[in-house]
């Protein structure tokens, strides 16, 4: 049904990287999302009430919730794609984060007022009354969770939205709580055993845990995450592709929500080049990373030099000898400057985060191998840590 609705609705809906696109595909969803939860809550509160069980009751406002989570995810979508201000000059897209919060947050308080009367329910067990219409209302909720999860991840994933993702991780765990409900009230019925207020509390416990996963995926990117690495690769090939630069470095990825990405990044270009013809050549490829990507890019020239024999033949010396301690390191801004005693080994050493070493401990054991090395050699090392870096085949 979405993928038709998006078919009419939509114009352009296969162009997933425009923000607008993505927009009405969060809205579409929010839509659909509140009128399946509004009918599921009036089945299940129906169901709730003839039976009498706390679990189908509690299920039922359970959708309410994700209906009010639907309506934030319309409002956050909506928000998020407000024009740059004054005040915001990278706009609002952030906006769907925190609706992505917003909605984990309605899931967490929701898992906790079922908790509380969960154990009220141990504490004071009711009889439940059975109804096979209580049963086909179980069953039809199930299956409209189940393609409401379907839906949401596969348009979360197709337009990288957060908030999607979580709302689909809500509707699967719905689909659990739902399915042990039903269990429960079967078991109930054919086997005389009331575990009405224990499966409430499993259902609680699958949607606390539910609001713990969607929070951290929503506060992950507020907080600043690295980047997919395969959008790294991809920003890495689009700029390598133009032939002056010999290989980049110190790259940043800002992210102030979808479709409002800022790159940063050092291209390393020969020293002995045509300074206006680099230029141009940065320009191409900050032009060209805007278009792919829809982002802005700065692109800052690191001049190197690339037709000294001694000084090529050190660097890669020195490339091999800093994987020693760890493989994962690069070096860029290679120079050499001699004087009348020893010749300084000037670089950056580009360390990952993840790298069990302080900085003082990597600069150390980089200039012990060169104190090591014949000639009179000094390192002067600049330590980075990055995620990302990215040098041209050889």
């Amino acid at each position: 049904m979405v993928t038709f609705l998006s078919r009419w609705l939509i114009a352009d809906h296969d162009q997933t990287q425009d923000p607008a696109v993505r927009r009405k595909y969060g809205v579409l969803c929010g839509a659909v999302g509140i009128v399946i939860n509004v009918l599921l809550f009036l089945g299940k509160f129906f169901a709730g009430t003839i039976s009498g069980s706390i679990a189908i009751t509690a299920d039922a406002f359970n959708n309410l919730s994700d209906a009010g989570s639907s309506l934030v995810t319309i409002l956050g979508f909506k928000l998020a794609g407000q024009k740059p201000d004054p005040d915001h000059p990278f706009g609002h897209g952030r906006m769907e984060y925190l609706s992505g919060l917003a909605v984990a947050m309605l899931i967490l308080l929701m898992g906790i007022e079922l908790l509380k009367s969960s154990v009220e329910k141990i504490l004071h067990p009711e009889a439940i009354e059975f109804s096979w219409l209580s049963v086909g209302i179980l069953l039809a909720a199930i299956a409209c969770k189940l393609y409401m999860a379907s839906y949401n991840r596969s348009v979360g994933k197709k337009i990288q939205s957060s908030a999607m993702k979580a709302t689909a991780t809500d509707s699967l765990s719905d689909s659990l709580a739902t399915t042990a409900v039903l269990a429960a009230t079967l078991i109930a019925h054919f086997f005389h055993v009331n575990i009405d207020g224990w499966v409430g509390l499993a259902v609680a416990c699958f949607i606390l845990y539910a609001g713990y996963n969607a929070a951290r995926d929503t506060v992950s990117p507020l907080l600043g995450q690295a980047p997919d690495p395969e959008l790294v690769r991809s920003i890495e090939q689009a700029v390598l592709a133009f032939d002056p630069i010999v290989s980049i470095h110190d790259m940043v990825v800002h992210d102030y929500g979808p479709g409002r990405m800022m790159i940063s990044l050092h291209a390393e270009v020969p020293a002995d080049g045509d300074l206006v013809e680099l230029h141009d050549t940065i320009d191409l490829a900050e032009q060209a990373l805007k278009e792919q990507f829809q982002c802005d890019a700065v692109i800052h020239m690191d001049p190197i030099v690339t037709n000294d024999e001694t000084v090529l033949h050190m660097r890669a010396k020195m490339a091999q000898l800093v994987q020693i301690i760890d493989p994962r390191i690069t070096i860029h801004d290679f120079r050499m400057v001699a004087g009348p005693t020893h010749t300084n080994l000037i670089f950056d050493a580009a360390c990952p985060f993840d790298l069990h070493m302080t900085d003082g401990e990597v600069k150390r054991q980089i200039e012990q191998t060169v104190d090591l090395l014949d000639g009179n050699y000094m390192a002067v090392v600049t330590v980075d840590r990055i995620y990302a870096s990215g040098r041209k085949q050889e």
